[in-house]
């Protein structure tokens, strides 16, 4: 299983669209979920073009604890299932 922490959504949010639009991004949009979902397509892709079928989640919460320990209050935001077939 894979985890990964996206550390600088923000940063990537205002690469992006600017400076402007990201002191927006705190009111209007939230940047990791953003990040995420573009992350979650870009998986999808990969994932089948390499014949991968997954699970792959967004959640809200998790959060590591050095490298070793997560602590684990979990909000999925979204979910999406890689398959092979379209059956």
């Amino acid at each position: 299983m894979l985890v990964i922490e996206v550390t600088n959504a923000r940063e990537v949010v205002q690469q992006r669209i600017g400076r402007l639009g990201s002191r927006l991004i705190g009111k209007v949009v939230d940047a990791e979920a953003q990040v995420e979902k573009a992350l979650l397509q870009e998986l999808e892709t990969a994932f089948k073009e390499f014949g991968i079928e997954a699970r792959i989640f967004s959640v809200e919460g998790p959060q590591m604890l050095g490298r070793s320990h997560m602590e684990i209050p979990v909000h999925v935001r979204g979910e999406r299932e890689v398959r092979l077939s379209d059956g």
